[in-house]
């Protein structure tokens, strides 16, 4: 695959004048990066309402020990809240911790967003097929929570369709009354309909993603996850964030389906593994090492 050549919009160039972080960020800005970091710290230089999109996966309750790291969500909420654009989404892709009952911290960060000035557009069900991990004593968790936050209104919705079963001219029931007598009238059923808010993703290699590389990063979520949120929330040349990027999936699908990208993460790891992750696609992005000295 040959290298993608982005380039710098206007909007893209204002982020570059307002950054603070380096001297190699404010020097040689492009669109795209990785970037080695605070996303707290990074995203307050920012300029307000750059962001179309952002497509996360937070660490979960026990896992905030993250490389070492603390995670101070709030923060990260009210920053991503600040530097979202008038119509722009937050997909926030989240799990509880399960022993000793669920701790139901997802629904605690969803009502937090709400709070600052989101609206929970939509709560989605990311559901994994084939999920290892059964329970003893309740049904075997199968799934993580995918809030969808905007902004306002969404300034993109870009439905994603399915087949339906039977389609053509039916009688179909209208006008149903209390006396529970269906009325017919001849009408269409579409080729295909939108989906569901429940997604179904086989995960692990092969599911997850085919690239080894990625699973360095101890959680990886699907590509087609990513690939779906970014074709239903953004439109080509779209500038979209992964503030916790880790092994840098939402970047690979962003970057190969024509959108700018921005990734952070406080782990330098991590970053190299989306870098070369993102190489080995011919996708080339640009590293910044905003790490306090």
């Amino acid at each position: 695959m040959e290298q993608m050549e982005l380039a710098l919009p206007a909007k893209a160039a204002d982020l570059a004048q307002s950054a603070t972080a380096t001297d190699s960020q404010l020097d040689n800005w492009q669109v795209s990066q990785l970037i080695a970091g605070n996303c707290v710290d990074i995203m307050r230089g920012w300029e307000a309402g750059i962001i179309d999109l952002t497509i996360t996966s937070p660490p979960y309750d026990s896992l905030r020990d993250y490389k070492g790291y603390d995670f101070p969500f709030q923060a990260i909420a009210d920053e991503l809240y600040r530097i979202t654009a008038d119509g722009g989404i937050v997909v926030w892709v989240v799990g509880d911790r399960i022993n000793g009952g669920r701790s139901l911290t997802s629904f605690r960060q969803a009502l937090y967003f709400q709070e600052i000035g989101f609206s929970a557009h939509d709560i989605m069900i990311y559901q994994k097929k084939n999920t290892p991990f059964m329970r003893s004593n309740a049904y075997t968790n199968a799934y993580e929570m995918m809030f969808v936050l905007c902004k306002g209104k969404p300034a993109t919705f870009n439905p994603l369709k399915v087949p339906t079963a039977r389609h053509g001219m039916e009688l179909l029931t209208h006008n149903k009354l209390p006396d529970g007598i269906n009325k017919k009238k001849l009408g269409e059923l579409k080729k295909e309909k939108t989906r569901t808010n429940v997604w179904s993703y086989a995960v692990g290699l092969g599911g997850t993603t085919r690239d080894k590389i990625a699973f360095q990063h101890p959680a990886v979520f699907p590509e087609k996850l990513a690939l779906d949120h970014i074709l239903s929330w953004s439109n080509p040349g779209d500038l979209v964030l992964d503030p916790m990027c880790g092994s840098g999936t939402t970047g690979k699908m962003a970057l190969l389906h024509d959108r700018q990208f921005i990734g952070i993460d406080i782990s330098a790891e991590y970053i190299e593994i989306a870098r070369q992750r993102l190489e080995t696609h011919g996708l080339t992005v640009e590293f910044v090492d905003c790490r306090s000295s």
